[in-house]
C-alpha cells in the first residue's frame, strides 16, 4: 500500500509540474513582449504615430540612420529605400521615402514590420508617420512612394552614433479582410510566415 501511495503522489506531482510548464510556455510570449518594450531589446519600434512636440534640437550631435529593406519569402514586390543613409541631429524632424512596385498580375496587400539595430536605439526612434502603421494595398503593376517621418529623441545615449532600421514586407492579402488584423496590423505581419 505504501508503494502505491508513493506512486500516486509522484504522478500527482508530475502532472502539476507538467501543467505549470505548459502554462509558463503560454505566458512567455506576452512576457517577452513586455520585456522587449521596457528594455528596447529586439528593436521593436512604436506601432502608432507619436506627436512631434518640437523638442530642442541638439545641433552639437549627429546620428546616422541607415535603412535596409527586404521582402519576406514569396512576396514578389520590389522594395527599396530611396535614402539609404541619413545623418540627423537629435530632435529634428526628418522624412524619408520607400519605393514599392507590385510586378505581380494580382493585387497584393502588404504589411511592413520594422526592427532597429542595436535594439536600444529603438527606444529613441519616434515615428510621427509611417507606412508600417497600416496595410499597404497595391494593384497589379502599381508602384508608390511610402513616407516615413521620424525624429531621434535627444536623450539617445552618446555612444549610439549609428543605427539601422530594417523593414521587411509581408504579403497579408489573405488576412486583409480579417477584422483582427485591422485592430493590430503587426498581428497579421508577424503571423504571415
Amino acid at each position: 500500500m505504501a508503494l502505491q501511495s508513493e506512486n500516486h503522489n509522484m504522478v500527482f506531482r508530475l502532472v502539476i509540474i507538467t501543467c505549470a510548464m505548459f502554462g509558463f510556455g503560454f505566458a512567455m510570449v506576452p512576457l517577452y513582449d513586455v520585456f522587449c518594450d521596457i528594455t528596447g531589446i529586439n528593436g521593436k519600434t512604436n506601432e502608432t504615430a507619436v506627436v512631434y512636440s518640437a523638442p530642442e534640437i541638439d545641433t552639437s550631435r549627429e546620428v546616422a540612420v541607415e535603412f535596409i529593406t527586404r521582402t519576406h519569402k514569396g512576396m514578389p514586390w520590389e522594395f527599396s529605400a530611396t535614402t539609404q543613409r541619413i545623418v540627423v541631429h537629435p530632435g529634428e524632424l526628418n522624412t524619408v521615402e520607400f519605393y514599392v512596385r507590385n510586378p505581380a498580375r494580382r493585387d497584393i496587400v502588404a504589411q511592413a514590420i520594422p526592427s532597429v539595430s542595436p535594439g536600444t536605439a529603438a527606444l529613441y526612434l519616434n515615428k510621427t508617420e509611417c507606412f508600417c502603421f497600416n496595410h499597404q494595398p497595391l494593384a497589379a503593376g502599381e508602384e508608390a512612394l511610402m513616407p516615413m517621418q521620424f525624429y531621434v529623441d535627444p536623450q539617445i545615449p552618446d555612444d549610439v552614433t549609428v543605427f539601422t532600421v530594417q523593414y521587411t514586407l509581408f504579403d497579408v492579402t489573405a488576412r486583409a479582410d480579417d477584422p483582427k488584423s485591422l485592430d493590430n496590423p503587426f498581428l497579421s505581419g508577424s503571423n504571415a510566415e
